[in-house]
């Protein structure tokens, strides 16, 4: 079925939920508005039903391929970065002082679900170039900024990032590539990354690498990395792309899903960079582009569990199959079926509702007269890793429960449904595995006493009093208490069911404001506190069992059985 933009539940969230029209009387977002947002929204929406959705297919059917050193991409996706980038879109929340609109990063978020309900593969370009403006606005000395911001703004170039190492993955700081002054300011990379995302390709004149290295006698681990930047071609002093650089494609990555986004090994051959930020202090830096990446797949997670729920939906509500209780109805009818379209519909309104309230806090955070501008930084720190993980879970699993819906077409490649389960699997690994998010939810981001999480359960506590609502508050309240006195090892053997205790509750509390201010949203809303809200309390008691079960069982021994 045809891609359809969910424009009405897009706008309903960030208005009745995440609060997104306090934004329109700040003074950094002052026109901002409702009326902007709407107008914003609609042209976003018909850029992706019209170019972006009809390369889907394509991308998951010819790939990228690698040409004798030139990576050529899927056909269509020329023209739909070709359309993006006309439309302004690279530059949605960038500076105004570089060519972005300078709009809330929030209004990007909505586009970036839509995008990536659209076409995945894709998204994932626009989604590293975004992040990549936001670290060089933050960390790159003036003439980068001057230079390469325009171009990535109005998507004539775009960024990548290349962390991953083939022995350093998660653990960033077990690097080796090099990085040795060349005395002129610039240095010269040496090494090898992998995994690294639309790392090259034929839609935009040039492709600008952010890239962590060491330099020589810097320390071991993360407190010896920095931070640089490479582009494909060396641009003159008009900014035109000159030489190429010494950075050579090796191969392209054979995936289970997202085949249109060429994914690159990459080999950095004493390639020309510049410095960005302060030498050693590379991964800060990073953690800038990180940061927005995380909280753009959360993103895509949301596109993605609204494609599969719009795609079930269609299909059961045409699909004829045994006697209905209406006789012999469309299988929507089926109590079993519409079991399974209810949790995909609520599960996914509430990780809309999670992601936007975490952008609309980045946002007031980042707006110099924002009323308690601090609370809402520490507010969107929290939320972060629990959109990320929560999000793109719910990606994943609603495009299973979509397969289901089918049945055996489901299975069969021509429904569509199984590219969305292939390509909703990447979500949940990269920008920092889920494990990842969960354990840094229960370290970083309870190293402030808590306070960041009691304060979210005190607004959680003064919204609705619904019975169900209060025993999971009530639940996490007391798993958040245990958190912040347990040790390292028990906190991280229950990080993931905490943090997944979090989204349902806020979520859950978010749908229910939803409720209150629209009665046509409400029997989602009791969807969600009726069979969603009572894993909460379970998973508190699994958050809270500590490690020792998990150590006691033989799983390092070859020899045991497990």
């Amino acid at each position: 079925m045809a891609y359809a933009a969910p424009l009405r539940e897009i706008e309903f969230t960030l208005s009745a939920m995440a609060g997104a029209d306090a934004l329109g009387g700040l003074a950094r977002f002052a026109e901002a508005g409702p009326d902007l947002r709407a107008a914003v929204l609609g042209e976003a929406a018909k850029l992706c039903e019209g170019a972006l959705a009809p390369a889907n297919a394509a991308g998951d059917a010819h790939g990228a391929r690698l040409e004798n050193g030139v990576v050529r991409t899927a056909p269509g996706f020329a023209a739909a970065h070709a359309a993006l980038a006309e439309g302004g879109w690279y530059g949605v929340a960038a500076d105004a002082a570089h060519g972005g609109m300078g709009l809330p990063h929030a209004f990007w978020c909505a586009a970036n679900e839509m995008i990536s309900g659209a076409n995945l593969a894709f998204s994932m370009c626009p989604l590293l170039t975004v992040g990549h403006i936001e670290a060089l606005e933050a960390h790159a000395p003036d003439w980068i900024r001057a230079l390469y911001l325009p171009k990535l703004t109005s998507g004539r170039w775009t960024g990548t990032m290349c962390l991953t190492e083939p022995q350093a993955g998660s653990d960033v700081g077990a690097l080796t590539t090099r990085a040795a002054s060349n005395d002129d300011g610039t240095f010269a990379i040496t090494g090898q990354k992998i995994y690294i995302t639309w790392g090259d390709h034929d839609v935009a004149e040039n492709v600008s690498h952010l890239v962590l290295a060491r330099t020589p006698g810097a320390p071991e681990g993360a407190a010896g990395i920095s931070l640089f930047l490479a582009p494909k071609f060396i641009p003159g002093a008009d900014g035109a792309p000159g030489e190429r650089n010494r950075i050579k494609v090796l191969s392209l990555e054979r995936k289970l899903g997202v085949h249109g986004s060429p994914t690159c090994t990459m080999a950095f051959e004493g390639a020309t960079a510049w410095l960005i930020g302060e030498e050693n202090r590379g991964l800060a830096a990073m953690f800038t582009m990180m940061n927005n990446a995380r909280l753009s797949v959360a993103m895509q997670g949301v596109g993605l569990a609204g494609a599969a729920t719009a795609m079930a939906l269609g299909y059961a509500r045409e699909r004829r199959q045994g006697r209905t209780p209406n006789g012999a109805g469309p299988i929507v009818e089926h109590a079993e079926v519409r079991r399974m379209l209810a949790t995909m519909c609520a599960r996914t309104a509430a990780a809309r509702a999670v992601a936007y309230a975490c952008a609309v806090a980045g946002d007031m955070g980042r707006a110099e007269d924002a009323p308690g501008r601090a609370g809402w930084a520490a507010r969107a720190a929290f939320l972060t890793p629990i959109a990320k993980a929560f999000c793109t879970d719910v990606g994943f699993e609603t495009a299973s429960l979509n397969v289901q819906v089918h049945g055996g077409m489901g299975y069969i490649e021509d429904a569509g449904a199984a590219q969305l389960l292939r390509d909703a699997r990447i979500p949940p690994i990269y920008e920092g595995t889920n494990g990842i998010q969960a354990l840094d939810l229960v370290g970083r981001k309870l190293a402030d006493g808590g306070e960041a999480a009691r304060a979210l359960l005190a607004e959680m506590a003064a919204g609705s009093d619904a019975p169900a609502l209060a025993e999971a508050r009530a639940a996490l309240a007391a798993t958040t208490d245990w958190m912040l006195a347990a040790g390292r090892e028990d906190r991280a053997a229950g990080a993931a069911p905490y943090l997944r205790a979090w989204a349902l509750t806020f979520g859950a509390h978010l749908m229910a404001r939803g409720a209150a201010a629209d009665p046509s949203f409400a029997p989602l809303s009791a969807v969600m506190q009726t069979r969603e809200l009572p894993a909460v309390s379970a998973l508190c008691r699994e958050a809270t069992d500590g490690a020792a079960a998990l150590e006691a069982l033989p799983l390092s021994d070859a020899a045991a059985f497990a």
